[in-house]
């Protein structure tokens, strides 16, 4: 279904897990992109972008002003499904069956302490390689092929990329090509709130649609212009477009 000119699939974290399973016991990688809010407004200006949402294997909403403008639209998606909710659950499937996972991004150390948590929560689960790259790693044809060979050489199953979109999700399809067998997450801030080096916000806020807010009162500087002069004028008028086309449908 499309919402803000990006095609959703209507599942929600379980039917992403149950597929992500199928698909890997089958020997099949591919990726997941989780757009939010922001994602969805750099794509309707830059085509580039928008392929790159577009040729994911799997695409999820990760922002509630998307599950409610679907349902405005009268197309609802079943959930709001988030990278760092995926990146828990897909590492419990991971522990179950053996399947050696990834980490690469946020900020340093982040990914070492994630590992922990993860594995203090689940033992079985296998780390195969924790990165913090610096931010402008790919600045260099020499740096990003020092990530991506890292990458490879340690042959995960499960790879969660928190650099950021469309950073994290560049280099997925790169490296989609060099393991197909491997599934892939640009899960954003995911490692970090895993790590809890960036705390995340109460359930309560982000069922009702303000984790934005909890982050913005916890980062005003990095997030003051994305949030309220970027992504809250973008999340006005796409509600008000659903809204006005389903006043006409009616």
């Amino acid at each position: 279904m499309q919402v803000a000119g990006v095609g959703f699939d209507a599942v929600t974290e379980d039917e992403v897990v149950d597929w992500v399973a199928a698909e890997l016991a089958a020997g099949r990688g591919g990726r997941i992109v989780t757009p939010n809010v922001d994602i969805c407004r750099a794509a309707a200006v830059d085509p580039a972008l928008k392929d790159l949402v577009r040729t994911a294997d799997l695409v999820v909403a990760d922002g509630m002003p998307l599950v409610w403008a679907a349902r405005l639209l009268g197309t609802p998606l079943p959930e709001r499904v988030t990278g760092a909710d995926l990146i828990w659950s897909l590492s419990k499937l991971a522990a179950r069956h053996g399947w050696p996972v990834y980490l690469l991004g946020g900020p340093p150390g982040a990914p070492q302490k994630a590992a922990r948590e993860l594995t203090s929560c689940y033992p079985r689960l296998r780390i195969c390689g924790v990165h913090a790259p610096p931010y402008c790693f790919d600045a260099t044809p020499e740096g990003g092929d020092r990530v991506r060979r890292a990458v490879i050489a340690a042959r995960p199953r499960l790879v969660f990329v928190g650099l950021g979109f469309p950073r994290q999700d560049r280099l997925i399809a790169d490296l989609r090509e060099e393991l197909p067998e491997t599934w892939f997450l640009g899960c954003g801030a995911a490692i970090a709130f895993a790590a809890g080096t960036v705390p995340r916000a109460p359930v309560w806020m982000r069922r009702i649609g303000l984790e934005w807010a909890f982050r913005l009162g916890g980062e005003p500087a990095r997030l003051a212009r994305r949030y309220l002069v970027d992504d809250l004028p973008f999340a006005v008028r796409l509600l008000g477009r659903c809204l006005v086309t389903r006043l006409r449908r009616m």
